[in-house]
């Protein structure tokens, strides 16, 4: 008795003594463009900050973090085309507070009932045009907002859409980085039927801090507003894009529309030196992701450190490995089984690990290396309020305004992500009727022993699976603070992307952000990587939201290289 009683007195003792538990998120500037922004009761980080504000004003109303979710996407929709709109897709992962889980839905849609993989004439590359109807799919955006409407949304979706109303229809003034994009866009799509009509008032794009209104999107999103996700479906929305496609060679039909339905899928996960990362799984390319990680959990990498070369090298080279299983596996589970559970097993990816030459590139991406088609315009944004729930969330037209045709009298463009179909005969991804191409937009969370700690994710094509390895490398393995490790130069690998049949077998090409000294440059060059440069938003937008285990204050932060912000109350 005397013994424990003398360990009881020794136990606080020694506890004072040990050092405390690192705080989550990690605290400090470090090299961070801007500090991180810390709240209460909610927080809101998006690519725009009208935007942000809209959504922050919908969570100071008493609606959910889904509520917040919806009306920022909505707010984009107008504000950003060149990434996103009611013509596109959507996937989420949430936190459920009552359930004390992650949840996912994804939101994208298939591909015409009438389209099959014979009537489409190929590029000289095999693949789909992207930019012609025969890559059109059915827009999920829009029955995605009402199923987490439904299930987790609070106020009327009248209040949730008025902020978009209102701004479509007296106008908002661009920002910088959206008014460059739009340019860039107009150059490419200004021919296209109805583009002009829909986004290139007067006849040119708008500027930086000129004002651009949309009436007819502002019409479509009171129809939603009003009559629900039917008045897409199966009313006036639909027969408008049906009536469009007919005029302009595509192939959809009402059932087509009438058939769609969103899906709730239960996230995937991998444990990552004790922090569990979940994805979405195919059809979108998440469990790249996952991968990558698990790959690289076998390296010490904070041993390396960012300024080595090896760093650099076994980061690329584990997005080699998953990007050849991507290019092999990935597509939609209702139409070919993907071996999720070897693909994420420790073992195979110890078996994989044995394949990295740490003084040489790998030439290929064993066992199939197909063609890149980065895409960087797509947005993200994640929302959370003071019940806990956090929600994760993508959007995308896929390559920019989408396929480039424009609907009027809707006042949106419609997606080309049935580009990302493969045309051979045999592969996983392989067009044909109601099917789900592989998708590139991706949302992530991060948890630790089952409690909730971020929503985050990296917008950009192919960037982003190489981007969320790369934010919880710098969070997990260097203890970055959360704008910190959004702001520190990246690396995106090209080389391997979309499955759509065109073979690479020169390695790829490596592009580094500046910032590395030379000799590293210097040393990968002799190891035989191919270095190249990029434009800033070739390396993707990033937005995280942190919740203190602790306190339960939520920190955000938001990409120095897109035009939003992260802001809390």
């Amino acid at each position: 008795m005397r013994a424990a009683a003398l360990l009881a007195l020794a136990l606080p003792l020694l506890a004072a003594a040990l050092p405390p538990a690192a705080p989550w998120p990690p605290r400090g500037r470090g090299d961070a463009t801007r500090s991180v922004v810390w709240a209460r009761h909610g927080m809101v980080c998006a690519a725009q900050p009208l935007a942000v504000q809209a959504a922050l004003d919908v969570l100071k109303e008493g609606g959910s973090a889904a509520d917040a979710a919806i009306a920022a996407d909505a707010c984009l929709g107008l504000m950003e085309p060149t990434s996103a709109g009611l013509g596109g897709d959507l996937f989420a992962i949430l936190w459920d507070p009552a359930k004390k889980e992650v949840v996912g839905l994804n939101g994208s849609g298939r591909a015409p009932l009438a389209l099959t993989a014979d009537k489409v004439p190929p590029l000289p590359d095999g693949t789909i045009p992207l930019y012609s109807p025969y890559s059109w799919t059915v827009p999920g955006c829009a029955d995605g907002w009402f199923e987490l409407h439904a299930r987790y949304g609070k106020l009327p979706m009248a209040k949730v859409l008025a902020a978009a109303i209102r701004y479509a229809e007296e106008g908002f003034p661009l920002s910088p980085v959206i008014a460059a994009n739009w340019e860039a866009g107009s150059r490419r799509f200004k021919d296209k039927p109805g583009f002009a009509e829909v986004f290139l008032p007067g006849g040119r794009p708008p500027r930086e801090g000129e004002i651009f209104r949309n009436p007819a999107l502002a019409k479509t999103l009171r129809l939603l507003a009003e009559k629900g996700r039917d008045a897409y479906y199966k009313g006036p929305v639909a027969e408008a894009l049906v009536a469009y496609s007919k005029a302009n060679g595509g192939f959809f039909s009402m059932e087509d529309f009438a058939r769609h339905r969103s899906t709730w899928d239960a996230p995937v996960s991998t444990s990552y030196r004790g922090y569990d990362v979940w994805e979405l799984p195919p059809n979108t390319q998440g469990i790249a992701a996952l991968q990558m990680l698990n790959i690289l959990e076998g390296f010490d990498l904070a041993k390396m450190g960012r300024s080595s070369a090896d760093f650099w090298h076994v980061m690329v080279e584990a997005k080699k490995l998953a990007y050849a299983d991507r290019a092999r596996f990935y597509a939609d589970p209702a139409f070919v089984k993907v071996p999720l559970e070897r693909l994420l097993s420790k073992e195979y990816a110890r078996e994989r690990a044995k394949l990295i030459d740490m003084q040489r590139a790998s030439r290929t991406d064993p066992p199939d290396e197909e063609k890149v088609l980065n895409r960087k315009e797509t947005t993200y944004l994640c929302t959370a309020d003071e019940s806990g729930l956090m929600v994760s969330f993508i959007q995308s037209n896929y390559t920019g305004f989408g396929s480039g045709y424009a609907v009027p009298a809707v006042g949106f463009g419609l997606q080309d992500r049935g580009g990302l179909f493969s045309l051979k005969k045999g592969h996983p991804n392989y067009l044909e009727p109601g099917k789900r191409p592989f998708q590139t937009i991706i949302p992530a969370f991060l948890t630790k022993d089952g409690v909730p700690l971020m929503a985050f994710g990296v917008m950009g094509g192919d960037m982003q699976p190489q981007g969320h390895v790369q934010v919880v490398v710098n969070l997990v393995d260097f203890g970055m603070n959360l704008q910190e490790a959004g702001d520190v130069p990246r690396y995106h690998h090209t080389g391997s992307s979309e499955p759509t049949g065109t073979v690479m077998k020169d390695g790829g090409v490596l592009n580094l952000e500046e910032g590395l000294p030379g000799s590293v440059l210097e040393e990968l060059i002799r190891r035989g990587h191919h270095l190249g440069r990029e434009s800033v938003g070739a390396f993707g937008g990033y937005q995280a939201i942190a919740r203190d285990p602790v306190t339960g204050l939520y920190a955000g932060a938001t990409e120095r290289r897109k035009d939003g912000c992260a802001q809390g109350y």
